[in-house]
């Protein structure tokens, strides 16, 4: 089993459908019917990456079609008016485009797609070259790990290390990813410590900890002399 965390290049689609930045509007339209996709990347030369054409850079051109924008509509929606007027991929594309390298983790490509609001993400070298392309669904694979897989990771990577005089006490189970502790240790200020660990384990849904044990806090210094 691979240790965590997962990185991009672990879930990523190798087969990506591309266009070059000449590809005339039609040829994109058919082939995101043809393949069933969104967006996809521009490229130039042996691959390189320089942007994204999605439907929504599409649908200008139909949007202002027969329609006569005011001026202050003009003014407001200068990119849109342009992209209507496209006819090649380099002219529609958004730019430059929004990529991840392989060995980027989950995590950090998810917090980028959620921060940039975008659907998938283009995986390249260093020099921008196609390597993949990796989407959220891809992101969501690690919720496909069997309940046993990660309560094997939960024993060896946390129970064992933070708890190695007590692991034989606590009982971890794993039911739909929601990952239950039970059990006495001694240091209850542990805890916390322990469901932060649990929780960064990939595929973990929840934590529901139902540890028991003995409080390490100072006494009072302020009681009675």
């Amino acid at each position: 089993m691979p240790e965590t965390p997962h990185i991009v290049s672990d879930v990523m689609t190798h087969t990506v459908v591309a266009v070059g930045r000449d590809a005339p509007f039609k040829e994109i339209v058919q082939t995101m019917e043809q393949w069933k996709v969104s967006a996809m990347p521009v490229l130039e030369g042996e691959g390189r990456v320089i942007g994204i054409v999605s439907e929504a850079d599409l649908l200008p051109k139909e949007e202002f079609r027969d329609s006569d924008p005011s001026l202050f509509e003009q003014r407001r929606r200068l990119s849109d008016l342009a992209k209507a007027g496209a006819v090649t991929a380099g002219e529609l594309m958004s730019t430059p485009a929004i990529t991840v390298h392989p060995d980027v983790t989950l995590a950090q490509a998810a917090r980028i797609m959620a921060v940039r609001q975008v659907k998938r993400l283009p995986v390249v070298d260093d020099v921008d070259m196609l390597q993949g392309i990796v989407s959220r669904a891809d992101l969501l694979k690690v919720f496909l790990r069997s309940d046993e897989d990660i309560e094997e990771e939960v024993r060896r990577t946390v129970v064992s290390s933070l708890f190695p005089a007590f692991s034989h006490a606590i009982h971890v189970n794993v039911h739909e990813g929601v990952v239950t502790l039970r059990g006495h240790i001694r240091d209850t200020s542990l805890i916390s410590v322990a469901v932060r660990l649990v929780r960064a384990i990939e595929g973990v849904v929840d934590v529901e900890p139902h540890l028991t044990g003995e409080s390490t806090t100072p006494a009072d210094p302020g009681g009675e002399q």
